[in-house]
């Protein structure tokens, strides 16, 4: 395993990927050819857990990284991996798979930045820029190249999340998510098992189901234990919300679990309610707690 690592990253949306590339090489980056790569995400991790794929090279890499329209900093390890396959397949057995990134990559290298054209199946093409730091390192310089390079190549707006986040964007991931943990709910006496399904802004899932207890009042909603396993992984900010139960289509959470999720989370927070691939509704934590008791209620 590596050494921990920091870059600097930023990453647009291309609309005409063949000039972006006429203004790198102008500038004098020098082109590193094209890389296939293949990214699998796995669930239950601190941060964000990945495995990629290239022609002749894989690798392990764990990163904790904010998600930000500016550029951000990026801590990681890189472990390189001998036998992926098997490997993939442990982890999905172990964490799950959370989603599958495939992209067409054209590298240029500029000083210490990495320019990555990119091609994203299912979201199309961006640009990112990665200013990768020695360890010594104040970022400073990081952040003036990328900034340079931003202007320089006439991006747009930066988009805030990773190709993971956008492909998962959306009800139907969390939706999946809820429902297969509400299969293993512990309802024995009322029968009415609930799954919820939580995206935090690092974009790891967490999961959690109904528990119940012969004394009532000591049971647990779905929305309980998901948030429980999202503090116990040390994340504490939501950024997406499912919940599923198996004999409603619509199971919107109690009052409890309203506040408990606002806990955690901003008023336009999405809630996806319903069933993977049928009916669902689509609210938000504050449409379902207005007038919310937070923090600014203590004085």
């Amino acid at each position: 395993m590596t050494p921990p690592r920091r870059n600097v990253e930023l990453k647009a949306r291309d609309a005409d990927p063949a000039a972006t590339l006429r203004r790198g090489l102008a500038l004098g980056a020098t082109d590193e050819g094209v890389l296939t790569q293949r990214d699998t995400y796995f669930g239950r991790a601190r941060g964000r857990l990945k495995l990629r794929e290239e022609a002749d090279r894989a690798y392990l890499i764990a990163y904790v990284r904010p998600d930000g329209a500016e550029a951000r900093t990026s801590a990681y390890r890189l472990v390189d991996v001998a036998q992926p396959v098997a490997l993939r397949e442990a982890l999905d057995t172990a964490l799950g798979t959370l989603v599958t990134v495939e992209k067409r990559r054209h590298l240029l290298l500029y000083e210490n930045v990495r320019i990555h054209l990119d091609e994203v199946e299912g979201l199309g093409a961006f640009v990112e820029l990665e200013g990768v730091a020695p360890t010594d390192s104040d970022l400073t310089r990081e952040h003036e190249l990328v900034a340079r390079l931003r202007a320089e190549l006439a991006l747009g707006e930066p988009v805030a999340v990773s190709y993971s986040d956008l492909l998962l964007d959306g009800p139907q991931a969390l939706l999946a998510a809820a429902d297969a943990v509400m299969r293993n709910g512990y309802a024995p006496y009322s029968e009415f098992p609930v799954g919820a399904a939580l995206r935090t802004t690092t974009g790891t899932i967490h999961v959690g189901a109904n528990v119940e207890n012969v004394a009532y009042p000591q049971g647990q909603c779905a929305e309980a234990s998901a948030i429980g396993a999202m503090v116990a992984a040390g994340e504490t900010a939501i950024a997406a919300v499912a919940v599923v139960a198996e004999k409603l289509d619509i199971c919107p959470p109690c009052g409890g679990c309203r506040q408990r999720l606002r806990q955690f989370a901003a008023p336009d927070t999405p809630v996806y309610l319903g069933r993977p691939g049928g009916p669902f509704e689509e609210t938000s934590v504050g449409a379902l707690l207005p007038l919310a008791f937070d923090e600014g209620a203590l004085g």
